[in-house]
């Protein structure tokens, strides 16, 4: 079973960045998909964004387009989603997830969860 580990989560005011990070300990990511994905209390899970094993794919859900950015680097392990000019409307816990179909399809276009690895989940309040 992967297992992923989030970081970077917090209280931050809005208009405030932030910067999560994916990491799994003893495997590789390089043959995953990596999505970040939130919930807000009463709302579904949604995909915020998400990157191709390669790198070469991206996605970003239409409300994070232009303010967020996701990146992986193969050395460190490590995928990690820079949110810029959070508002309030963001507050949700953040989840990391892995699928090893390798392209983003499936996981956050299509919302196929049937081979993810999910993170434990990290808060993220947008607050003054």
């Amino acid at each position: 079973q992967l297992q992923l580990v989030e970081s970077g989560g917090g209280l931050v005011q809005p208009g405030g960045s932030l910067r999560l990070s994916c990491t799994a300990s003893g495997v590789t990511l390089d043959f995953y998909a990596i999505g970040w994905f939130r919930q807000a209390p009463g709302k579904e899970r949604e995909a915020v964004s998400c990157i191709s094993s390669s790198g070469s794919t991206t996605y970003y859900t239409d409300s994070m387009k232009g303010r967020t950015v996701i990146s992986r680097d193969s050395a460190k392990n490590t995928v990690w989603l820079q949110m810029n000019s959070l508002e309030p409307e963001d507050t949700a816990v953040y989840y990391c997830a892995a699928d090893p179909r390798t392209t983003i399809q499936a996981m956050c276009v299509s919302g196929d969860y049937r081979y993810i690895s999910w993170g434990q989940g990290l808060q993220v309040t947008v607050s003054s």
